[in-house]
């Protein structure tokens, strides 16, 4: 296996879309991208998700790779509220058929979104959860929080507007590792937090964990993990830390030598991995785990199981509407960004327009594609579509065959069980963007 981690441990997209970010390349205009909202709406029958981006924290985790604004002045906070609740207007004005079909799914991100008060919070939900259709015995409202910056005055008030699972931001128990992180959070702190969530009502709790951090060790991921199923969370996404130092130049805090290589760094996911399966956790789809009781399990064993820029998701909705700044959307037809900069994001805003930066409009091949490597990401099997498909991957995967970390039978490329670590390396077959133009920069990061 470490013969395999060296060999295979190249840069490879983590796959949240297709095509990936970089290759974008038709952008869709402000009124292309409402037509793709209203024609998919139209004849929708899952409903919508929508997820809010929240870009403040108070401070900077050096691992992080997300679009984020430093500040500790809260006064932003009902400015920016203004705003998303403006971009909300436009939209409700632009695409009424948001507020005829079913909201399914609202979720937000950051940052930090409980930087933000229970009184914003609620300021900002209320509108939206009043004008949308929204049935609360067939609706998931999820926020990710910060423990450290999270108080059960933001949680009663969630619970308040129909919220029921929380993301709670762990990373790592280790004091040594949150220093070099800059995330200094005692065991206590997420234990209180999540001892109050289930108090309230919240039927999910959820727990991110990082490995391949900074001074990360065998000893110290086997007890942060050990850690974690004793606060027993409905769900652990144990992600890759993604080094990426020429997107976020914080990241080059870390010295190389404090990094675990690539068999060192997916011993400590196989640590982790071994202790969640003997607590009775359940593996779904890359770096996540349930219990067998959670929807997301259930939707796995289902084949219901999704992936969108959100992560897995127990229910396909047709429609992902990204409000604030920064956030993307998706159609089956499009994708769109909004403005990543705050100032701009605002400016199109004053000016009664969509804050458009960015977007995609799929082809028929990019649909297809995309959809392959949704089963894989999700099934961690695929049918073709062609027999030329067929003949070709036998020749660009011959290794991953010797290998017998697939296999092809039956018309099917499958992931065995021990090819499951390299399941991007996988997926880059079906990224015909990607195999007709290589970067000549870095922007991805390492598949292991």
């Amino acid at each position: 296996m470490k013969d395999l981690l060296a060999k295979y441990d190249v840069p490879a997209p983590r796959y949240t879309s297709y095509p990936t970010v970089p290759y974008w390349d038709t952008n869709p205009t402000r009124e292309q991208w409402t037509a793709y909202l209203k024609s998919t709406l139209s004849s929708s029958v899952g409903g919508w998700s929508l997820y809010m981006h929240i870009p403040f924290c108070e401070s900077l985790c050096t691992f992080c790779g997300c679009n984020n604004i430093i500040t500790k002045d809260h006064k932003r906070e009902m400015h920016y509220v203004d705003l998303v609740l403006k971009e909300w207007q436009l939209y409700s004005e632009q695409v009424p058929e948001l507020l005829q079909t079913p909201l399914k799914h609202l979720h937000i991100g950051g940052g930090t979104p409980t930087f933000l008060s229970a009184e914003s919070l609620t300021a900002l939900l209320q509108p939206i959860l009043t004008q949308a259709k929204v049935d609360l015995n067939d609706f998931e409202g999820s926020i990710e929080v910060d423990p450290r910056r999270t108080n059960k005055e933001q949680l009663q008030a969630l619970r308040k507007l129909g919220f029921s699972r929380v993301s709670m931001g762990v990373q790592d128990f280790n004091p040594e590792v949150q220093r070099l992180v800059n995330r200094i959070q005692p065991l206590h702190i997420t234990a209180d937090l999540t001892s109050a969530a289930r108090e309230m009502g919240y039927t999910s709790v959820n727990f991110d964990l990082i490995y391949g951090l900074a001074k990360q060790t065998p000893q110290s991921i086997l007890e942060t993990a050990k850690a974690t199923v004793q606060l027993r969370p409905d769900r652990i996404a144990l992600y890759s830390f993604a080094l990426v130092p020429w997107i976020k130049p914080a990241q080059r805090l870390f010295k190389d030598e404090d990094l675990p290589k690539a068999s060192e760094k997916r011993a400590l996911y196989e640590i982790a991995r071994g202790v969640l399966l003997e607590a009775g956790y359940v593996e779904v789809g890359m770096d996540h785990f349930a219990l067998p009781t959670d929807n997301l399990c259930i939707a796995m064993n289902e084949k219901r199981l999704h992936r969108n820029f959100m992560g897995y998701t127990d229910q396909r909705t047709d429609v992902l509407l990204g409000m604030g700044v920064s956030a993307i959307s998706e159609t089956p037809y499009s994708f769109h960004q909004n403005e990543k900069v705050l100032p701009l994001y605002e400016s199109s805003l004053r000016a009664g327009q969509l804050p458009t930066l960015r977007g995609h409009v799929l082809t028929k091949e990019d649909q297809i594609r995309r959809d392959q490597i949704l089963k894989l990401m999700t099934e961690f099997e695929v049918t073709f579509t062609n027999a030329a498909d067929e003949s070709a991957s036998q020749e660009f995967l011959s290794e991953m065959l010797s290998d017998s970390l697939i296999e092809i039978r039956d018309h099917k490329l499958i992931v065995k069980e021990q090819g499951r670590p390299f399941l991007r390396n996988v997926c880059v077959f079906f990224d015909e963007r990607l195999k007709a133009k290589q970067p000549q920069t870095k922007i991805f990061s390492q598949s292991i």
